[in-house]
C-alpha cells in the first residue's frame, strides 16, 4: 500500500518506521528542512511513561487561577486571549468537571505510556540509535509535605497498573541524585523506575535514516495544502514545493502526524481536531560540571520544571503559555528556569550560556492524543499527544500501524478515537 504521512516530527517518523517494517510504501511530507525541527526539537527530553495524565484535571480552574496570578506559576497567558484560547480553555475546563472522565483518560493514557515503553525498548534493541538516550528512572521531587500525600494516592494508582514505582524519602533521593545540592525545599519523591530520558531531535533523525533504509522517501521544504478526494476516500494530497509548483500525490492511505497543524488540515475533510498549540520553553547548555548535574530526569514541583542529563548536556524545561503561535520567548520565562536549576543543580552549568528555544505542543481538551481511522475510509490520524509526544511516539506508531492493517490494535483505542469531540 502507497501511504503519505504528513509531518516528520517524532510521531510522524516512528509511524513512518513501523508502516515501512510491515512492508508499505511510505512517503513522509514535511513543510520545514528535516525531521523533528519543530515541536520534537528540544524538549523537555523525558519519557514519562509512568507520568502521563490529561492536563484536564478537577480543580483545574482554581489552580489555573492561582498559577496565572503566580509570579513563577508555570501557567501563562496572553491577555486578552484569542477567541482559538477561550475555547480550548472552556472545553478543558467541561471535561474537567465531567464525573469520572479524568480517570478514565488518565487510566488510558498510562497503559498507552507502558505499551510505548515496551516499542522503544524493541526500537532500541534492533536499531543502533545514537541520542544519549536512557532508561535509569525519572523522579518527581515533593518541595511541601502536601505533595508527598498526593503521591501517596498517585502511588495507590500505579500500583494498581502494575507501574514500577518507589516512594523516596529526602536522604534517599540525595543519594539517587549525588549532584542535587540546592537549597530548594525537598520532603521526597516519587520514583518512577523504568522511565527514560533521550534527546528527541537526536532520535528522530536517527530513526528517519533508518527509515530511509528501509524505503520510505522524505519529501523536507512541501507544505501539505489540502486532502483531496470525496466523502468516501482522500484521492491525493495536494503539497507546494519550495520554489516549485503545486502537485497532487496520489495515495493508498493518508496519516495524518502534522501536530499543531492538524486541524487545519482535518477541517478540509470535516474533521473537526480542538488541538491547540501549548507553549513551552526550554533552555540546554553543556554541563562544566556534570558531577552537580542530574544523574537522570528531576521534576522540581516547586517551579513545574523538568532537568533533564542528556549525555553531557542539561536541559531544562518548563511553563504551559496559552499564546498561540507566538514563538516570542520572554526572558522572565528563562530566568524562572534557571532559578529552578540553581535551586537543585547549583554548579552543574552556567545557564545564563544555555541556548533557549519555545515549542508548542499539540493539547487536546481533555488529555488523550487522537489515534484512529478519521473521516473517510484512507484517513488515519495519530496526532495531538500534548506534552507527550516523545513519550507515546513508538506506542501510538504502533497502534496506528494495526488498525491501517485491520489488525486488532494491542490496546483499546476508544478514548482515543478521533470522532469524540463531535459527540
Amino acid at each position: 500500500m502507497d501511504i503519505t504521512v504528513i509531518g516528520a516530527g517524532v510521531v510522524g517518523v516512528t509511524t513512518a518506521h513501523a508502516l515501512a517494517r510491515r512492508g508499505h510504501r511510505v512517503t513522509v511530507i514535511e513543510r520545514l528542512s528535516g525531521p523533528a525541527e519543530e515541536t520534537s526539537r528540544a524538549n523537555a527530553g523525558q519519557r514519562s511513561y509512568g507520568v502521563v495524565y490529561p492536563w484536564a484535571v478537577p480543580g483545574l480552574a482554581r489552580k489555573a487561577l492561582f498559577w496565572l496570578l503566580e509570579r513563577d506559576g508555570p501557567l501563562k497567558m496572553t491577555w486578552p486571549p484569542s477567541l482559538e484560547t477561550l475555547r480550548f480553555l472552556f472545553a478543558t475546563l467541561r471535561y474537567a468537571n465531567a464525573p469520572g472522565v479524568y480517570g478514565l483518560n488518565r487510566r488510558a493514557m498510562l497503559r498507552l505510556g507502558e505499551y510505548s515503553r515496551q516499542c522503544f525498548h524493541d526500537l532500541e534493541s534492533a536499531h543502533d540509535l545514537t541520542f544519549d538516550g536512557e532508561h535509569d528512572g525519572l523522579m518527581h521531587l515533593a518541595s511541601t509535605p502536601e505533595a508527598m500525600t498526593e503521591y501517596l494516592a498517585t502511588s495507590e494508582l500505579l500500583s494498581e497498573l502494575g507501574i514500577a514505582h518507589r516512594l523516596l524519602g529526602p536522604e534517599d533521593v540525595r543519594a539517587r541524585e549525588p549532584g542535587m545540592t540546592g537549597s530548594g525545599p525537598l520532603f521526597g519523591a516519587l520514583r518512577f523506575e523504568t522511565d527514560g530520558t533521550g534527546d528527541c531531535h537526536g532520535f528522530t533523525r536517527a530513526l528517519a535514516a533508518s527509515a530511509e533504509s528501509l524505503g520510505v522517501t522524505f519529501r523536507y521544504g512541501t507544505t501539505v495544502t489540502a486532502l483531496e478526494g470525496d466523502h468516501r476516500q482522500i484521492r491525493g494530497v495536494r503539497v507546494s514545493e519550495e520554489g516549485g509548483g503545486d502537485e497532487v500525490l496520489d495515495c493508498d492511505a493518508v496519516v495524518l502526524c502534522a501536530g499543531a497543524a492538524s486541524p487545519k488540515l482535518a477541517r478540509s475533510v470535516g474533521l473537526f481536531l480542538p488541538i491547540y498549540p501549548v507553549k513551552g520553553y526550554s533552555l540546554t547548555v553543556p554541563m562544566d560540571h556534570p558531577e552537580r548535574g542530574p544523574y537522570s530526569t528531576i521534576h522540581d514541583d516547586r517551579y513545574k520544571v523538568v532537568s533533564t542529563r542528556l549525555g553531557d548536556r542539561l536541559r531544562a524545561t518548563g511553563f504551559v503559555a496559552l499564546s498561540g503561535f507566538d514563538r516570542r520567548i520572554p526572558e522572565a520565562r528563562l530566568e524562572t528556569i534557571r532559578r529552578s536549576v540553581a535551586s537543585r543543580f547549583p554548579g552543574a552549568a552556567d545557564m545564563s550560556a544555555a541556548t533557549p528555544w519555545t515549542g508548542f505542543r499539540p493539547m487536546t481538551p481533555d488529555g488523550p492524543a487522537i489515534i484512529g481511522r478519521g473521516t473517510r475510509d484512507n484517513l488515519y490520524l495519530n496526532t495531538g499527544h500534548g506534552t507527550f509526544g516523545w513519550t507515546f511516539s513508538a506506542g501510538s506508531a504502533e497502534l496506528i500501524s494495526q488498525v491501517i492493517d485491520g489488525e486488532s490494535p494491542a490496546l483499546n483505542l476508544d478514548p482515543f478515537r478521533p470522532g469524540r469531540f463531535a459527540e
